[in-house]
């Protein structure tokens, strides 16, 4: 059971009553259910999610973190094999989405670019502008690799220089 002092900062219902309703309907409840109905469950799913994030916590302390992380939410459920099963579904297909949108938004983020410097939109030279930036590129990292040898040659010289800057000892 959840501890008092959490119960007592739940001032009336935490979930809405439409969420609820669907999940009772999705289960086999009648269309109208009753209104102890939903204050019941929103009880149960309430302090389901209090234990458990106790639980994690605990799982945490004794990894002698002070941050909960998602595998010790995973190590609460290892012996509840659906309830980790459909985490574990979930996280997949999250990753999924994600490398989705990342990859839908990197191809419209280009064209986008490319119709930007372009203007016309034919690209003028016929590869869209990219040798032009391709070349402006390579140039600044070989400046860049050539300002760093010669800074690497300088320090080299002055390491082993006997000036008034050196003090040996005896």
């Amino acid at each position: 059971m959840t501890e008092p002092r959490m119960r007592l900062r739940q001032k009336g219902q935490q979930f809405p009553t439409q969420e609820l309703e669907s999940f009772l309907v999705a289960y086999g409840d009648d269309c109208n259910p009753l209104p102890e109905t939903y204050k019941v469950l929103d009880e149960i799913v309430t302090d389901y999610i209090i234990e458990s994030c106790h639980e994690a916590a605990s799982v945490a302390h004794h990894a002698r973190r002070a941050k909960i992380k998602l595998d010790d939410f995973k190590f609460m459920l290892r012996r509840d094999t659906t309830k980790l099963g459909r985490v574990s579904e979930m996280l997949d297909k999250e990753k999924e989405l994600k490398l989705q949108r990342k990859a839908f938004d990197t191809h419209e983020d280009a064209v986008a670019k490319d119709t930007e410097k372009d203007g016309d939109g034919d690209g003028g030279d016929g590869d869209g502008g990219k040798a032009g930036e391709t070349a402006k590129s390579d140039a600044g990292k070989r400046g860049a690799t050539d300002d760093g040898e010669q800074k690497k040659k300088k320090r080299k010289k002055n390491k082993g220089g006997d000036d008034a800057s050196t003090v040996r000892s005896g």
